[in-house]
């Protein structure tokens, strides 16, 4: 086999293969050579119900491998890359979640970009719709700056968790009914950590309204029958185990299609963002 060709990480400077390796340096990259990998969606299960504390989930997470059709996909992305970002490394592997885990609100999204987190290792972070999120969070408290274009670049967030139901990026953003059911573990335990403190939670689009209910409903807590209904502004009252009440809250996603259509605006964002 050719050696890998490495090329230097745009804030740190160092080389890197495409995808990354765990264990070799990337910003945050929570994952060793000795990480167990999940290649199965029985493993996926095991794995994620095992994680013993938030660092070694999403150190599982960043290294699965129990997709095979999203495997061969966020790989290819990683080698062939867009003319663009052809000087940079792709991280190509799943993307964990951001954030601290004892945040009060949580925001879950669709799946990483192909050319975005996937690229870059970070929930909506080098691409269009990480600038609109990641200035609303801004002007809303939750981050420390308006960017987010690549890991190491001094992002911090604040009260806020950013999890996606499909940790890989999926062809033309489409992931499989198989694929979304083989990611769900790691919502699930996900969502499990945040139940003792979530207030609300802020769903991206119908997809990910779907997974939130479904992984809140595998934990146990009560949803509202007939399921609520996704839309812009929607909101239903979810119930923990322990009878705590978090807000489900609904807004499109910041997509392209629906920035640059005007479905979705800076004011409906903030909106949606100030009332968590």
């Amino acid at each position: 086999m050719p050696e890998p060709v490495l090329l230097p990480h745009p804030v740190t400077g160092a080389p890197f293969a495409s995808p990354v390796e765990p264990g070799t340096g990337w910003p945050d990259d929570l994952a060793s050579a000795d990480t167990p990998v999940a290649r199965t969606p029985a493993q996926v299960g095991r794995l994620a119900q095992g994680a013993v504390g938030q660092d070694e989930l999403d150190a599982r997470i960043s290294v699965c491998r129990a997709c095979p059709r999203l495997v061969g996909w966020r790989e290819e992305v990683a080698t062939t890359k867009r003319a663009a970002f052809a000087d940079q490394p792709y991280w190509g592997r799943p993307v964990p979640a951001l954030g601290p885990p004892d945040a009060p609100v949580v925001i879950v999204g669709l799946a990483p970009a192909a050319h975005g987190a996937n690229r870059t290792g970070r929930n909506f972070t080098g691409d269009r719709s990480g600038d609109w999120l990641y200035g609303a969070l801004h002007r809303a408290g939750y981050a420390n700056q308006p960017e987010s274009w690549a890991a190491g670049d001094g992002l911090t967030l604040e009260g806020v968790r950013i999890i996606a139901p499909v940790r890989c990026a999926p062809p033309q953003n489409k992931p499989t009914t198989t694929e979304k059911r083989t990611c769900a573990p790691w919502l699930d335990a996900d969502l499990a950590r945040s139940a003792p403190v979530v207030r609300s939670i802020m769903c991206l689009g119908s997809i990910g309204w779907d997974a939130t209910i479904a992984g809140v409903r595998h934990a146990g807590w009560e949803v509202p029958r007939p399921k609520p209904r996704f839309g812009h502004g929607a909101r239903a009252v979810l119930r923990t185990p322990e009878g705590r009440e978090v807000a489900l809250v609904g807004c499109y996603h910041v997509s392209q299609q629906n920035t640059f259509t005007g479905k979705l605006t800076e004011a409906m964002l903030d909106e949606i963002i100030a009332s968590l």
